[in-house]
C-alpha cells in the first residue's frame, strides 16, 4: 500500500490549515477550497471517503475531543433546547427536506427522497466547534450549538437506517423505525453509563501518564465499537464517557492532564485539517457518478435542496425557540430569555460537513430486488452541493453576521475578575492548610523554604489581579505581562548554559533532558495558556 497519498493529504492539510490562523478566512473553508482546487491537479490520487472508515475510525476521536471539551453543567443547564435540535429539528429536517426534494426532483421517489433528508439533516460538530470559536459567539450560544452537533450524527444515522431501508425494500414500518430509534438511543446512553465509570477508574488507576494517555486515545474507538456491537448508537457512547471524563478530568494526575491536552490537541488538529480537506477533494467523483443527469439540471436541483434546508432549520428554530416559553410558565422562570438575534445565529450556523457525506457514500448501489437504487448518484451530488453550500455561503458569512448584530460576546474583563477571585478563595485555603502542615514537627522546614511556598502562593494569588491592573506606560505590558517575560529570560539563559554543557561533555544528553524538562515545567507554570498559542 503506497502511504504517499495519506501523507501528503495530513501534510498539506496541515499546513493550510495553519496559514488560515493568519488569514480571515476560518481554517474549515479554506481546507475545502484548496481540497477543491486541488481534486483538479494533475498528479492528485482519488481520495474517496468511506463510510467503513470515516464512521469508526475518524468520527470517535473527533467527537471524543469535542465532547471532552464541552461542559456538562452548561450541557444540562440547555438539555431542552439542545434536544429540539438534536433530536427534533433532525426528524423534522428528515422529513420536510426529503419532501421538498420529492417534490422538486421529477421522478424522485419519496424513500430516496427521505433518505437524502436524513444524510443532510445534521450539522456537523467538527465545523460548529470551528466556526463558534473563530467567530466569538455568546457562551450560551456555543453551548447550545455544540451540544446540537454531538448528539445530532446519532439521530440522523437512526433516521437514515430506517429511510434506506424502506427504500431498498425492507419494508420497515414507521413504528418499527421509532423502536429502533429508541432502542439505539437508549442502548448508546447506556453502553456509556456502562463503561464511563470503569473507564475513570482505570485513568485514576495507572500510575504512568504514558500508559494513561494511550488509554485515553483508546477510549473514544472503545465506546464506539462496543456500543455498534450491541446495534446501539456508537456517537451517543462517545459523547457520555467523554463528558463525563472531561467532567471528572480533574481527578486525573496533572502529568497525565499536560500531556493528554498536548495530545488530543494535535489529533483534533491534524483530523480537523485533513477532514475539511477531504470534503474538497471529493468534487472529481461526485461528478463523475453523477450518470445521467446533466450538471447545469443537478445544479438546479442542488440550488433548490440548499435553499430547503437552510430556510426548514429557521422554520423549526424560531417556533421552539419561542413557543415553549410561550407555553410553560416553569420554563419562563428557569430559563433566561433569549434575544430575537441568538435563534437567528443558530438558525444560520447550521453547516453541515463530513458525516453527511460519509452517510451519502454507505447508500448501496441497488436494492434488495436488484434494481439500482434510484437516483443514487444525485443523491451524492445534492449531499456535496449542501456540504459545500453551508460551509462557503453560511461559514463565510456568519462572522459578517455576528458583527453586524453586535452580539454581546465573552468578556474578558469580567472572565479576569471571576477568575481573580476564585483564585483567591483557593489560595486563602492553600494558606490555612500550609499553616496546619507547618504547626505539625513532623512537616517542619527550614524558613527559607517555607517562605519559598507562601511565596509561590502569594504569587498565584496576585497575578490574575495584576491583569487586570495599570500598564506600563513605555512597553504597554501590565505588571503580570513584565514578570512572565522576565522569567523567560531567565529561564532562557539557564537553557543556554545546560546546552553549552553538554556540548562541552560536562554533563550528558540524558541530563540535558532532565534539566530542560524541569525549566519546561517551570516556565509552563509561569504562562497562562491562551487559544491559538
Amino acid at each position: 500500500m503506497d502511504a504517499w497519498p495519506l501523507v501528503a493529504l495530513v501534510a498539506v492539510s496541515a499546513a493550510v490549515a495553519g496559514a488560515a490562523r493568519r488569514t480571515p478566512v476560518p481554517a474549515p473553508l479554506l481546507l475545502v477550497a484548496v481540497g477543491l482546487l486541488a481534486s483538479y491537479l494533475p498528479g492528485v490520487p482519488d481520495y474517496t471517503l468511506d463510510a467503513h472508515i470515516v464512521l469508526p475510525l475518524l468520527l470517535p476521536p473527533l467527537l471524543h475531543t469535542a465532547a471532552i471539551d464541552s461542559s456538562y453543567l452548561d450541557l444540562r443547564a440547555n438539555v431542552r433546547p439542545v434536544a429540539l435540535l438534536s433530536v427534533g429539528y433532525v426528524l423534522f429536517a428528515t422529513v420536510a427536506v426529503g419532501w421538498l426534494a420529492h417534490l422538486v426532483v421529477p421522478g424522485l421517489p419519496l424513500t430516496a427522497a427521505l433518505v437524502l433528508g436524513a444524510i443532510v439533516a445534521p450539522p456537523d460538530a467538527v465545523t460548529a466547534a470551528a466556526i463558534a470559536r473563530r467567530v466569538g459567539l455568546p457562551a450560551r450560544v456555543t453551548t447550545i450549538l455544540q451540544g446540537e452537533s454531538l448528539v445530532n450524527d446519532a439521530t440522523a444515522i437512526t433516521a437514515f437506517k430506517v429511510a434506506l431501508a424502506a427504500a431498498v425494500g425492507e419494508g420497515m414500518s414507521w413504528g418499527a423505525g421509532i423502536g429502533e430509534f429508541l432502542l439505539a438511543a437508549g442502548g448508546g446512553v447506556g453502553v456509556g453509563l456502562v463503561l464511563m465509570v470503569p473507564l475513570h477508574w482505570l485513568r485514576t488507576h495507572l500510575r504512568e501518564a504514558l500508559l494513561q494517555n494511550t488509554l485515553s486515545l483508546l477510549i473514544p474507538f472503545v465506546a464506539y465499537a462496543a456500543a455498534e456491537r450491541v446495534h446501539a448508537s456508537g456517537v451517543l457512547a462517545v459523547v457520555v464517557v467523554a463528558l463525563y471524563l472531561g467532567h471528572r478530568s480533574w481527578q486525573v494526575d496533572f502529568a497525565t492532564r499536560l500531556q493528554e491536552a498536548a495530545v488530543w490537541k494535535m489529533v483534533a488538529f491534524v483530523l480537523e485539517s485533513s477532514v475539511f480537506a477531504l470534503i474538497g477533494l471529493q468534487l472529481p467523483f461526485v461528478l463523475r457518478e453523477l450518470g445521467a443527469y446533466g450538471v447545469t439540471e443537478a445544479a438546479g436541483y442542488a440550488v433548490a435542496v440548499f435553499a430547503a434546508v437552510v430556510v426548514v432549520r429557521f422554520v423549526w428554530v424560531y417556533p421552539a425557540t419561542y413557543l415553549p416559553r410561550r407555553l410553560l410558565r416553569r420554563i419562563r422562570e428557569r430559563e433566561p430569555a433569549m434575544p430575537w438575534t441568538s435563534p437567528l445565529i443558530v438558525s444560520w450556523a447550521g453547516m453541515r460537513g463530513v458525516v453527511s457525506l460519509a452517510i451519502a457514500f454507505s447508500v448501496p448501489m441497488a436494492t434488495h430486488d436488484g434494481e439500482p437504487f434510484p437516483a443514487r448518484s444525485l443523491v451524492l451530488f445534492l449531499t456535496f452541493t449542501t456540504v459545500i453550500g453551508t460551509l462557503v455561503v453560511q461559514g463565510l458569512t456568519l462572522p459578517v453576521l455576528v458583527r453586524v448584530l453586535k452580539l454581546p460576546g465573552r468578556d474578558p474583563t469580567a472572565e479576569t475578575l471571576a477568575e481573580a477571585q476564585a483564585q483567591s478563595e483557593a489560595s486563602t485555603a492553600a494558606e490555612a492548610r500550609l499553616d496546619a502542615l507547618l504547626a505539625d514537627p513532623r512537616n517542619q522546614l527550614p524558613g527559607p523554604l517555607a517562605d519559598r511556598l507562601r511565596t509561590v502562593m502569594e504569587r498565584r494569588r496576585n497575578a490574575v489581579w495584576e491583569r487586570l491592573g495599570a500598564f506600563d506606560p513605555v512597553t504597554g505590558e501590565s505588571a503580570d505581562d513584565t514578570y512572565r517575560r522576565l522569567a523567560r529570560e531567565m529561564i532562557g539563559a539557564e537553557r543556554e548554559v545546560f546546552v553549552r554543557l553538554r556540548d562541552e561533555r560536562r554533563i550528558d544528553d540524558e541530563m540535558l533532558r532532565t534539566l530542560l524538562r524541569r525549566l519546561d515545567l517551570e516556565e509552563a507554570a509561569a504562562y497562562r495558556e491562551t487559544d491559538g498559542s
